[in-house]
């Protein structure tokens, strides 16, 4: 698959004004579909427009294995300019969306690529839209928000919203509690799962802890694969290979 390294973009159509390709080890927000990403960007050499390289690269249409028979068409806005909800996260669609009008669903472009299968090492997770186990972070079971990863080895989820959430509080603690010396290097943290039994009440026991203590590698995959960053993710089974 060829990546261009510099492009125009339909939505920043100011004359002159390219985007180049590049990485960012720091947390930006997405113009494209108003999202937080990390990672590769399209930005413009300019001004600070910055898009996902998913939003970027986004084809006119999509498909999903979790709706094999259908097709989504991407758009710069939500369709019909209502409020909607991405069916895979759980949060507001504010920019560009691949909207399934047969089916009335609605997909970030970062979320219609989220690997189905991730591997941190110790465990593999499976990408799944029928939740059954507890979420390990916010406890609840059944349908919930949107998707979940599910672990292979255990009856546990993690909701891609509530990891979403836990990366959100991570940065709002780096601004708020940290000197600002210190904020880029916890910007780049994907946030661990320490002290979820304080949100997740069947969090209990010694058997509860010890797994929870090894969910952080995936749980850094997960936040990769939602923020859109491949080299992440890539690097994150290597550590888990070379720990083993």
């Amino acid at each position: 698959m060829q990546i261009d390294r510099e492009i125009s973009h339909p939505a920043h159509s100011l004359p002159h004004h390219r985007l180049k390709l590049e990485y960012s080890e720091v947390p930006f927000d997405c113009h494209g579909c108003k999202e937080a990403g990390i990672g590769l960007r399209y930005k413009c050499q300019l001004c600070r427009y910055e898009l996902h390289k998913a939003c970027g690269a986004a084809p006119p249409t999509a498909t999903h294995p979790f709706y094999k028979k259908y097709t989504f068409n991407f758009y710069y806005q939500p369709p019909d300019h209502n409020l909607r909800v991405c069916d895979a996260c759980g949060t507001d669609i504010l920019g560009f969306v691949y909207h399934c009008q047969y089916r009335d669903l609605d997909l970030h472009p970062c979320c219609v690529n989220l690997p189905q299968v991730l591997d941190d090492g110790n465990d593999v997770l499976y990408l799944s839209k029928n939740i059954s186990g507890p979420c390990l972070h916010c406890g609840g079971k059944g349908s919930g928000p949107g998707w979940a990863y599910k672990y292979q080895s255990k009856s546990y989820n993690l909701h891609v919203s509530c990891v979403k959430k836990l990366l959100v509080e991570s940065w709002l603690a780096s601004y708020f509690n940290v000197d600002k010396n210190k904020v880029r290097e916890l910007h780049t943290k994907i946030p661990s799962l320490s002290g979820v039994s304080r949100s997740n009440p069947r969090a209990k026991g010694d058997a509860m802890k010890k797994y929870l203590q090894m969910a952080g590698g995936a749980v850094q995959l997960v936040v990769s694969a939602i923020l859109g960053d491949p080299t992440a993710i890539i690097a994150g089974v290597l550590r888990g290979f070379v720990s083993s």
